[in-house]
């Protein structure tokens, strides 16, 4: 991963953002020394955030699991096609 200071990015956003296009490699940005931000590709956040949202659709199924709220795979089935009607 590609580090970069902030005032880096400041005076070569144009040369970091060219860059970033090429490699896909995401850039940390740096503050006094400490991380602060990362800059990543446009399609790369959006498949992490399609990939979040799998992920949280998943906790909240576990989670419905261990609360006990289940149905069976019937009375799944009779919903669904009460709704689909």
């Amino acid at each position: 991963m590609k580090v970069e200071l902030v005032t880096n990015l400041k005076r070569q956003a144009t040369r970091i953002l060219a860059d970033l296009h090429d490699t896909k490699e995401p850039v940390l940005i740096t503050e006094h020394g400490r991380p602060s931000a990362y800059l990543v590709d446009v399609a790369d956040f959006e498949l992490m955030q399609r990939r979040m949202q799998i992920l949280e659709g998943i906790a909240k199924g576990e989670r419905a699991i261990l609360d006990g709220r289940v149905v069976s795979e019937g009375d799944a089935l009779e919903k669904m096609y009460k709704w689909l009607d």
